[in-house]
Protein backbone atom coordinates (compact mmCIF):
# COMPACT_ATOMS: atom_id res chain seq x y z
CA UNK A 1 0.00 0.00 0.00
CA UNK A 2 2.79 2.06 0.80
CA UNK A 3 4.59 1.66 -2.40
CA UNK A 4 1.31 2.01 -4.25
CA UNK A 5 0.42 5.21 -3.00
CA UNK A 6 4.02 7.03 -3.84
CA UNK A 7 3.58 5.58 -7.56
CA UNK A 8 0.69 7.64 -7.53
CA UNK A 9 1.84 10.39 -6.26
CA UNK A 10 4.88 10.26 -8.72
CA UNK A 11 2.47 9.60 -11.59
CA UNK A 12 0.39 12.32 -10.81
CA UNK A 13 3.55 14.67 -10.13
CA UNK A 14 4.67 13.62 -13.70
CA UNK A 15 1.31 14.18 -15.27
CA UNK A 16 1.34 17.60 -14.17
CA UNK A 17 4.84 18.19 -15.20
CA UNK A 18 3.80 17.03 -18.70
CA UNK A 19 0.63 18.95 -18.69
CA UNK A 20 2.19 22.15 -18.36
CA UNK A 21 5.36 21.64 -20.82
CA UNK A 22 2.31 20.61 -23.69
CA UNK A 23 0.48 23.51 -22.77
CA UNK A 24 3.86 26.22 -22.44
CA UNK A 25 4.38 24.54 -26.29
CA UNK A 26 0.98 25.26 -27.50
CA UNK A 27 0.85 28.77 -26.13
CA UNK A 28 4.11 29.81 -28.02
CA UNK A 29 2.77 27.94 -31.10
CA UNK A 30 -0.17 30.24 -30.83
CA UNK A 31 1.96 33.45 -29.79
CA UNK A 32 4.11 32.70 -32.98
CA UNK A 33 1.50 32.79 -35.50
CA UNK A 34 -0.18 35.91 -34.18
CA UNK A 35 3.02 37.43 -33.96
CA UNK A 36 4.04 36.41 -37.56
CA UNK A 37 0.31 37.82 -38.70
CA UNK A 38 0.98 40.61 -37.01
CA UNK A 39 4.75 41.58 -38.87
CA UNK A 40 3.01 40.52 -42.01
CA UNK A 41 0.60 42.49 -41.63
CA UNK A 42 2.69 45.58 -40.28
CA UNK A 43 4.84 45.13 -43.89
CA UNK A 44 1.81 45.01 -45.85
CA UNK A 45 0.62 48.42 -44.24
CA UNK A 46 3.91 49.85 -44.25
CA UNK A 47 4.62 48.60 -47.88
CA UNK A 48 1.21 50.02 -49.03
CA UNK A 49 1.54 52.89 -47.69
CA UNK A 50 5.11 53.66 -49.31
CA UNK A 51 3.57 53.01 -52.56
CA UNK A 52 0.73 55.20 -52.12
CA UNK A 53 2.28 58.29 -50.94
CA UNK A 54 5.73 57.93 -52.82
CA UNK A 55 7.17 57.79 -49.35
CA UNK A 56 11.32 56.07 -49.72
CA UNK A 57 13.04 54.08 -46.99
CA UNK A 58 13.74 57.50 -45.38
CA UNK A 59 10.79 57.23 -43.52
CA UNK A 60 11.55 53.60 -41.75
CA UNK A 61 14.38 55.21 -39.16
CA UNK A 62 11.60 57.30 -37.80
CA UNK A 63 8.69 54.90 -37.33
CA UNK A 64 11.22 52.95 -35.51
CA UNK A 65 11.45 55.80 -33.66
CA UNK A 66 8.32 56.83 -32.72
CA UNK A 67 7.11 53.15 -32.01
CA UNK A 68 9.68 52.66 -29.67
CA UNK A 69 8.89 56.21 -28.02
CA UNK A 70 4.87 55.35 -28.69
CA UNK A 71 4.96 51.74 -26.89
CA UNK A 72 8.17 51.43 -25.06
CA UNK A 73 7.34 47.98 -23.47
CA UNK A 74 7.26 46.55 -27.04
CA UNK A 75 9.96 44.75 -28.71
CA UNK A 76 10.82 44.26 -32.19
CA UNK A 77 10.39 47.44 -34.02
CA UNK A 78 14.09 48.09 -34.84
CA UNK A 79 14.27 50.11 -37.93
CA UNK A 80 16.12 47.19 -39.14
CA UNK A 81 13.03 44.36 -37.93
CA UNK A 82 10.57 46.96 -39.49
CA UNK A 83 12.45 46.65 -43.06
CA UNK A 84 12.36 42.64 -42.54
CA UNK A 85 8.52 42.71 -42.10
CA UNK A 86 8.61 44.91 -45.25
CA UNK A 87 10.42 42.52 -47.02
CA UNK A 88 8.45 39.41 -45.80
CA UNK A 89 4.88 41.41 -47.18
CA UNK A 90 6.62 41.54 -50.53
CA UNK A 91 7.68 37.97 -50.49
CA UNK A 92 4.65 36.58 -50.38
CA UNK A 93 1.86 38.85 -50.65
CA UNK A 94 -0.88 39.74 -48.88
CA UNK A 95 -1.77 37.14 -46.85
CA UNK A 96 -4.21 34.36 -48.63
CA UNK A 97 -6.69 33.74 -45.84
CA UNK A 98 -8.01 36.78 -43.62
CA UNK A 99 -10.93 36.60 -40.91
CA UNK A 100 -14.44 37.65 -43.24
CA UNK A 101 -14.54 40.83 -41.30
CA UNK A 102 -10.53 41.94 -42.43
CA UNK A 103 -10.91 40.85 -45.96
CA UNK A 104 -12.03 44.47 -46.56
CA UNK A 105 -9.33 46.11 -44.77
CA UNK A 106 -6.86 43.58 -47.03
CA UNK A 107 -8.44 44.48 -50.08
CA UNK A 108 -8.21 47.83 -49.67
CA UNK A 109 -4.33 47.96 -48.43
CA UNK A 110 -3.76 45.60 -51.83
CA UNK A 111 -5.60 48.51 -53.40
CA UNK A 112 -3.59 51.32 -51.99
CA UNK A 113 -0.49 49.44 -52.83
CA UNK A 114 -1.10 50.64 -57.06
CA UNK A 115 0.42 54.04 -57.16
CA UNK A 116 -0.36 56.87 -59.45
CA UNK A 117 3.19 56.51 -61.06
CA UNK A 118 2.89 52.75 -61.19
CA UNK A 119 -0.83 51.75 -61.62
CA UNK A 120 0.14 48.36 -62.16
CA UNK A 121 2.36 47.85 -59.01
CA UNK A 122 0.73 46.06 -56.54
CA UNK A 123 1.54 43.91 -53.46
CA UNK A 124 -0.24 40.53 -54.37
CA UNK A 125 1.24 36.88 -53.90
CA UNK A 126 2.87 35.65 -56.53
CA UNK A 127 1.31 32.10 -57.85
CA UNK A 128 4.32 30.55 -57.09
CA UNK A 129 4.78 31.40 -53.56
CA UNK A 130 0.73 30.85 -52.79
CA UNK A 131 1.01 27.63 -54.21
CA UNK A 132 4.14 26.53 -52.69
CA UNK A 133 3.91 27.91 -49.17
CA UNK A 134 0.83 26.96 -47.08
CA UNK A 135 -0.36 29.18 -44.36
CA UNK A 136 0.15 26.89 -41.80
CA UNK A 137 4.06 26.66 -42.79
CA UNK A 138 4.59 30.41 -42.68
CA UNK A 139 3.00 30.58 -39.87
CA UNK A 140 4.32 27.39 -37.78
CA UNK A 141 8.30 28.87 -38.76
CA UNK A 142 9.63 31.42 -36.40
CA UNK A 143 10.25 34.98 -37.16
CA UNK A 144 13.76 34.95 -37.55
CA UNK A 145 13.88 31.50 -39.09
CA UNK A 146 11.87 33.21 -41.71
CA UNK A 147 14.42 36.21 -41.93
CA UNK A 148 17.26 33.65 -42.54
CA UNK A 149 15.09 31.70 -45.51
CA UNK A 150 14.78 35.03 -47.23
CA UNK A 151 17.65 36.04 -47.13
CA UNK A 152 19.62 32.94 -47.77
CA UNK A 153 17.58 31.11 -50.27
CA UNK A 154 16.04 32.89 -53.36
CA UNK A 155 14.69 29.56 -54.88
CA UNK A 156 11.39 28.87 -53.65
CA UNK A 157 10.96 25.21 -54.18
CA UNK A 158 14.47 25.00 -51.93
CA UNK A 159 13.05 27.67 -49.50
CA UNK A 160 10.46 25.31 -48.66
CA UNK A 161 12.22 22.64 -48.30
CA UNK A 162 14.09 23.86 -45.68
CA UNK A 163 10.93 25.45 -44.08
CA UNK A 164 9.59 21.92 -44.00
CA UNK A 165 12.45 20.48 -42.34
CA UNK A 166 12.81 22.68 -40.34
CA UNK A 167 9.56 21.89 -38.36
CA UNK A 168 9.99 18.04 -39.04
CA UNK A 169 13.11 18.04 -37.63
CA UNK A 170 12.99 21.39 -34.98
CA UNK A 171 16.01 23.01 -36.35
CA UNK A 172 17.33 25.82 -34.45
CA UNK A 173 18.13 29.10 -35.77
CA UNK A 174 21.94 27.79 -36.04
CA UNK A 175 21.25 24.62 -37.53
CA UNK A 176 19.22 25.87 -40.32
CA UNK A 177 22.11 27.89 -41.06
CA UNK A 178 24.41 24.92 -41.03
CA UNK A 179 22.52 23.29 -43.55
CA UNK A 180 21.76 25.78 -46.27
CA UNK A 181 25.49 26.29 -45.88
CA UNK A 182 26.14 22.61 -46.30
CA UNK A 183 23.34 22.69 -49.00
CA UNK A 184 21.53 20.15 -47.40
CA UNK A 185 19.19 19.91 -50.34
CA UNK A 186 21.49 18.95 -52.91
CA UNK A 187 22.26 15.44 -50.97
CA UNK A 188 18.51 14.86 -51.18
CA UNK A 189 18.64 14.83 -54.92
CA UNK A 190 14.80 15.06 -55.93
CA UNK A 191 12.82 15.74 -52.97
CA UNK A 192 13.34 19.20 -52.61
CA UNK A 193 9.40 19.20 -54.62
CA UNK A 194 8.74 15.70 -53.22
CA UNK A 195 7.33 16.59 -50.41
CA UNK A 196 3.70 15.48 -49.42
CA UNK A 197 1.12 18.15 -48.97
CA UNK A 198 -0.03 17.95 -45.24
CA UNK A 199 2.65 19.62 -42.84
CA UNK A 200 4.25 17.26 -40.51
CA UNK A 201 3.62 18.21 -36.57
CA UNK A 202 5.94 20.81 -35.47
CA UNK A 203 8.65 19.58 -33.38
CA UNK A 204 8.86 19.78 -30.03
CA UNK A 205 12.13 21.78 -30.05
CA UNK A 206 10.59 24.80 -32.39
CA UNK A 207 8.34 25.40 -29.33
CA UNK A 208 10.49 25.31 -26.75
CA UNK A 209 13.08 27.66 -28.60
CA UNK A 210 9.90 29.71 -28.82
CA UNK A 211 9.65 30.20 -25.56
CA UNK A 212 13.08 31.86 -25.20
CA UNK A 213 12.28 34.05 -28.03
CA UNK A 214 12.03 37.67 -26.02
CA UNK A 215 9.91 39.58 -29.03
CA UNK A 216 7.37 36.16 -28.69
CA UNK A 217 5.75 37.27 -24.83
CA UNK A 218 5.93 41.09 -25.41
CA UNK A 219 3.60 40.91 -28.15
CA UNK A 220 0.56 38.61 -27.23
CA UNK A 221 -1.59 39.64 -23.99
CA UNK A 222 -3.46 36.72 -24.54
CA UNK A 223 -0.75 34.28 -23.11
CA UNK A 224 -0.94 36.14 -19.78
CA UNK A 225 -4.52 34.93 -19.28
CA UNK A 226 -3.51 31.78 -19.92
CA UNK A 227 -0.72 31.38 -17.82
CA UNK A 228 -3.12 32.49 -15.56
CA UNK A 229 -5.39 29.54 -16.26
CA UNK A 230 -2.71 27.39 -15.74
CA UNK A 231 -1.58 28.41 -12.30
CA UNK A 232 -5.33 27.93 -11.21
CA UNK A 233 -5.13 24.34 -12.54
CA UNK A 234 -1.43 23.70 -11.43
CA UNK A 235 -3.01 25.06 -7.79
CA UNK A 236 -5.76 22.73 -8.18
CA UNK A 237 -3.57 19.60 -8.53
CA UNK A 238 -1.06 20.85 -5.88
CA UNK A 239 -3.90 20.69 -3.67
CA UNK A 240 -4.76 17.01 -4.49
CA UNK A 241 -1.00 16.23 -4.40
CA UNK A 242 -0.36 17.53 -1.20
CA UNK A 243 -4.07 15.48 -0.01
CA UNK A 244 -2.34 12.06 -1.31
CA UNK A 245 1.08 12.87 0.18
CA UNK A 246 -0.09 13.71 3.74
CA UNK A 247 -2.31 10.46 3.40
CA UNK A 248 1.36 9.05 2.71
CA UNK A 249 2.72 10.59 5.57
CA UNK A 250 0.30 9.82 7.91
CA UNK A 251 0.27 6.54 6.54
CA UNK A 252 4.10 6.10 7.68
CA UNK A 253 3.57 7.86 10.65
CA UNK A 254 1.05 5.33 11.68
CA UNK A 255 3.52 2.61 11.12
Amino acid sequence: MKAQELTLYRDLLGDIKARVRQAQHRAALSANAEMIRLYWDIGCLIAARQEREGWGAGVIPRLATDLKNELPEQKGFSERNLKYMIRFAREYGVPPLVPQAAAPLVQQRAALSRSPKNPTMTIVQQPAAQSLFPLDIILGLPWFHHVVLFEKIKDLPTRLWYARQTLDQGWSRDTLRVQIKQRAHERQGGAVTNFASTLPEVHASIAQGLLKDPYLFAKVDQLMTLMDVLETQLAASRATAANLLDALVAELTAA
